[in-house]
């Protein structure tokens, strides 16, 4: 696969990988660092993790001081020369910038540093075009690849033509007209657009066929390589891919789990979050991840380990306000505190104390399986709180309202007595108990 707008065969048959320098530029500011904000040197392991992830053979890492970007190049022009010492002496073919460059900046710099250039955009759409295994991945990642050209100004298909082999429909390398460039990126555009709405229309149709067998959605968020997957897998006995990866899972996978008291969930994987997740992946993959927003919990799993986990656990709740998540769903939010197994003695301790002191927080390991089955006592919790227990009397010619109850409500217990009336006990959530109490009247009442 091919860098969006680089040209750069990322996938070369054989030993040898594409040598690149990896640079994060640091803007300098004024105001005091907030707790949740990351270091320069983790800024910069973490893009080298992204290079990582798509095997380039990072010869050089290095952070750039920026007091303001230039328009032309972002970069000041002595910091430009010396990275294009650098370059040449590396012998390097592509330079990752972990920042968001606009088309002329990307240009110039490729053109000063006579090599390739991908920015922070650029790469993590590289590392989902290869990660995604579904046609509904495929095409949402397609869709954020071609927006992201399209704001590129593209001289010629050479670099598209790489990309998975290529679209058999778009004109050779000789079509190099920009109009001819951004009509068919606009209409290739448009087409998976159409694709990608019949796919929105089908998940409709599956929550909604979700909804008429009331089973709770508990879905899982995080920042990519917290070990969602893993914690997947450890809860469902799954095999969902796991590993040690940035982005290891994009495609949603769905479960059923029993909890300790045998009442049935939904258990829903997501795609993996990540600081400054560019707005085209967000919007393509909204269709996806609107599935947590309809979530009954969402579990938040959180590498607990990691130096950085305040900063990436603000990045999540960053993306997910973006998606609409609101003040009132947070309360719906578990926080999962996972890899304690990563902790010595004494921070594991201390983390431990602490999350006993929350009713909204697990300290687990999804390796081991440790607190897992705490983990599961406050997801009851949490659905008992937001889900009442009704019994409701149905005469025997109420076949319609039997049927309601069944579709809307989680039957725990039917009896039927000598007369042929129905007595249903089930559980309901905040607005089927509303219904229920306009449709049933005295035929209904809450239990304990």
């Amino acid at each position: 696969m091919s860098g969006p707008g680089s040209g750069v065969d990322f996938t070369r048959e054989g030993p040898e990988l594409t040598r690149a320098i990896v640079l994060h530029v640091e803007r300098k500011t004024n105001k005091a660092q907030n707790a949740w904000e990351r270091t320069a040197a983790a800024k910069l392991e973490e893009a080298m993790g992204l290079a990582d992830a798509i095997d380039l053979d990072i010869e050089l890492a290095l952070i750039a001081p920026l007091v303001s970007p230039r328009p032309a190049t972002y970069l000041g022009s002595g910091k430009v020369d010396e990275i294009a010492a650098k370059v040449k002496d590396a012998e390097a073919e592509l330079v990752v910038v972990n920042a968001q460059l606009s088309p002329i900046q990307q240009r110039n710099l490729e053109t000063a540093w006579k090599c390739k250039v991908l920015d922070r955009t650029g790469l993590i759409l590289e590392i989902f075009g290869r990660r995604a295994a579904t046609r509904e991945g495929a095409l949402q990642v397609e869709l954020a690849h071609l927006q992201y050209q399209r704001s590129r100004l593209v001289r010629s298909w050479t670099h598209l033509e790489r990309q998975r082999g290529g679209f058999g429909f778009l004109g050779g390398p000789g079509e190099s007209q920009l109009e001819a460039d951004r009509r068919l990126i606009q209409e290739r555009i448009s087409k998976i657009e159409g694709e990608l709405e019949s796919v929105v229309k089908t998940r409709t149709l599956h929550r909604k066929g979700r909804e008429r067998v009331p089973y709770p959605i508990v879905a899982l968020v995080g920042y990519t390589n917290a070990g969602k997957s893993t914690l997947f897998n450890k809860l469902t006995n799954a095999n969902v891919l796991a590993k040690d990866l940035l982005f290891a899972t994009l495609d949603p996978t769905m479960r059923t789990i029993n909890l300790p008291s045998a009442r049935k969930v939904i258990l829903s994987d997501t795609v993996g979050f990540i600081s400054e997740l560019p707005t085209t992946l967000i919007a393509a993959f909204r269709a996806t991840l609107e599935e947590v927003l309809a979530a009954d919990v969402i579990l938040h799993v959180r590498d607990i380990s990691h130096p950085e986990t305040e900063a990436q656990a603000h990045d999540v709740y960053h993306v997910l306000g973006e998606l609409g998540l609101s003040e009132e769903r947070r309360g719906h939010i578990i926080e999962v505190w996972n890899k304690a197994d990563l902790l010595d003695d004494a921070h594991r301790a201390g983390m431990l104390a602490k999350a006993e002191r929350r009713a909204d927080v697990a300290l687990v390991s999804s390796l081991t399986g440790e607190g897992i089955d705490h983990l599961l006592d406050l997801v009851e919790l949490r659905l008992a709180r937001s889900s009442n227990l009704f019994e409701i009397v149905f005469e025997p010619s109420d076949g319609m309202g039997l049927a309601w109850a069944h579709q809307r409500g989680e039957v725990l217990d039917r009896q039927v007595d000598e007369k042929g009336r129905t007595t249903l006990t089930l559980r309901l959530d905040e607005n089927a108990a509303g219904q229920a109490k306009a449709k049933f009247g005295r035929a209904i009442k809450a239990k304990k």
